[in-house]
């Protein structure tokens, strides 16, 4: 898809999450005195932020990807070698099991790319759990071997989460790489053939949606269904729901902004279009997520930041303690402004 190389791969300053942290929190990049997310929230009296109740088990089953996507937060890319092994998979499946938690939403990189994966979601389909992909579409047509995806979705009922930049070619591969519309659109095709999308199906796929830029996403159920009606026409696609996801100010969005210059401008936005519903509905409150190498973090984000799980919490697979983890505090920092800004933003899309 994309030459570009990951931020890991070229020893970019940003690659290292302490500098990143550092940017987020000093007067690094910005002399602008940012209000802190967590002065905010002691404001709406949501301090120290808690967990409701458990019900999404998010894996990172590692950030190899056959793309390199301008706005990746994991900084994904074909070069990254880091890909959970299936004896950390066997630990996810122990911790699981101990559990009534109704949703494991696999992601990456491109989750496929894990030699272990179609292992680890029969193993997760035995457990009677409903399990989630974020297929980035393009891993489909990406090679003979991957072809079979749709049907392998279909056949364990797995709810399949994509990201679409838009429904046109420009604006797409601008954001995700040459020929990912192209690809993108036989994909979703495809899907469409077995069943996913369709009413009465029972096969559920959902679309994600970004902003291309420095800006955050306009209304979800306006854009929902502007996609629906253009994918239609234009290509006979049906889909369920989409998400609108806020660009996090993190590893290659958080370099775009930088190098831009719209780093102040688009964290002020973020501070001002605080709004306290969403604050009330992120997703760190209902979700654990799991690292490549079994660190358990409060959410994707926080993972790519390396903020493991704090106050007494077990911050590995290994030493999975549900209790406990329902009973910490979440670890915040100021990109997490990002999932509370104007009707909030998770991995499910707007909160609010």
């Amino acid at each position: 898809m994309s030459s570009k190389k990951s931020l890991h791969a070229l020893h970019h300053k940003l690659a290292d999450n302490d500098y990143q942290l550092k940017v987020l929190e000093t007067h690094e990049i910005s002399t602008v005195d940012f209000e802190r997310f967590d002065d905010k929230l002691k404001s709406i009296g949501l301090f120290p932020l808690k967990p409701t109740n458990t019900e999404i088990f998010q894996v990172n089953v590692g950030y190899m990807c056959n793309q390199t996507c301008a706005h990746c937060h994991v900084d994904a890319g074909p070069d990254r070698k880091e890909i959970m092994t299936r004896e950390t998979m066997q630990q996810c499946l122990d911790a699981l099991a101990k559990t009534n938690i109704p949703t494991v939403d696999l992601t990456g990189g491109a989750p496929e790319m894990n030699p272990d994966f179609r292992w680890f979601v029969e193993e997760i389909t035995k457990l009677g759990r409903k399990t989630m992909v974020r297929c980035n579409l393009t891993i489909i047509m990406a090679n003979k071997k991957y072809h079979d995806l749709p049907q392998f979705f279909a056949e364990h009922k797995i709810e399949v989460v994509s990201s679409l930049p838009f429904y046109n070619k420009s604006r797409t591969d601008a954001q995700r790489g040459d020929g990912v519309f192209e690809d993108s659109i036989k994909a979703l095709q495809m899907l469409n053939e077995v069943g996913y999308g369709k009413p009465g199906s029972g096969l559920i796929l959902n679309l994600v949606y970004n902003p291309s830029g420095a800006f955050l996403p306009g209304s979800q159920a306006s854009l929902e269904a502007q996609f629906k009606k253009e994918l239609k026409r234009l290509y006979q696609i049906d889909f369920n729901s989409l998400f609108c996801i806020t660009n996090m100010p993190i590893s290659r969005f958080l370099e775009y902004l930088i190098d831009s210059g719209n780093y102040e401008e688009y964290m002020q936005k973020l501070v001002e279009a605080f709004n306290p519903i969403a604050a009330q509905n992120v997703m760190c409150r209902n979700t654990v997520s799991i690292g490549w190498d079994g660190n358990i973090y409060d959410c994707d984000f926080n993972q790519m930041l390396g903020l493991k799980v704090n106050h007494g919490a077990p911050n590995h697979i290994s030493n999975w303690d549900l209790e406990l983890l329902n009973n910490r505090e979440i670890v915040l920092n100021q990109h997490c402004f990002g999932c509370t800004a104007g009707s909030g933003s998770s991995c499910g899309g707007s909160v609010a």
